[in-house]
């Protein structure tokens, strides 16, 4: 069955990184667009990030833009958040999803699988 499993997320200081990992079991990982979400206490899950495929084209929420970067090795099934200059509203339960399919500017239009999610807290 599909498997997603988050890791790498903590405690860090505010404009430190911090690298995600997710590895992608039970599915052919390499033909299956992935996304990052997050979820903010008391908010909505958001779209944090999107990698096509091939990792040939993604997609950032404004919010991160610029900080974050999305990419994948589909030799090792993993997909990665390299997240950069981290600020006190980064802090979120952050979750690697599954997208069977994504917009022309490379949006996922929706999960069918979720990961159980690695806490992250910007904090000094």
């Amino acid at each position: 069955q599909v498997k997603l499993v988050e890791s790498g997320g903590g405690l860090v200081q505010p404009g430190r990184s911090l690298r995600l990992s997710c590895a992608a079991s039970g599915f052919f990982f390499s033909s299956s667009a992935m996304s990052w979400y997050r979820q903010a206490p008391g908010k909505e899950r958001e779209l944090v990030a999107t990698i096509t495929n091939t990792g040939g084209s993604t997609n950032y929420a404004d919010s991160v833009k610029g900080r974050f970067t999305i990419f994948r090795d589909n030799t090792k099934n993993f997909m990665y958040l390299q997240m950069n200059s981290l600020k006190p509203e980064d802090t979120a339960v952050y979750y690697c999803a599954k997208c069977p399919s994504v917009s022309r500017q490379t949006m996922c239009l929706g999960p069918d699988y979720w990961g159980q999610g690695t806490q992250v807290t910007v904090s000094s």
